[in-house]
């Protein structure tokens, strides 16, 4: 039974390790190498290194929905649904912050663009994960793991 489990749980198991694995890399980046980040931010010394720690901080903290989400994703399809609606909630928030630049912070815009085409990956991987999941439960085979 638990080979019939893993086996029906593992792509969306695969979809949320891919967005975590590549969300922890991004953070890890930040927080042990913040100096090739500052310029495309457009800050500068102590303060920009500072900052740029602080985003990693930050990402190493909004991972932890995706870590229960894989670890189960029919027990903990609550914390799927969140890492869904958060990055979601990034990507929009990138979107609009990208509308909100000038066209002259031409690196700044890119760096930006960058995290929208990253977020809009992990979205749709979380999503099919999302998916995929929430029609197992549906179907009934996710019945004894509704708790």
């Amino acid at each position: 039974m638990k080979n019939k489990e893993f086996a029906r749980l593992l792509l969306p198991r695969v979809l949320i390790f891919l967005v975590l694995a590549m969300n922890l890399q991004c953070a890890l980046a930040y927080i042990f190498n913040p100096l090739p980040y500052i310029a495309p931010f457009e800050l500068g010394g102590e303060p920009g290194r500072a900052a740029v720690i602080g985003i990693g901080i930050l990402f190493v903290m909004w991972q932890v929905p995706y870590v229960f989400a894989l670890a189960h994703p029919l027990h903990n399809r609550r914390s799927l649904l969140e890492a869904v609606l958060m990055q979601a909630i990034g990507l929009v928030g990138e979107t609009l912050l990208l509308r909100s630049i000038p066209s002259a912070h031409l690196v700044l815009r890119a760096s930006i663009l960058r995290f929208i085409i990253f977020d809009a990956a992990g979205l749709l991987l979380l999503f099919v994960a999302a998916a995929y999941t929430f029609r197992l439960l549906k179907s009934g085979l996710g019945e004894s793991h509704a708790g």
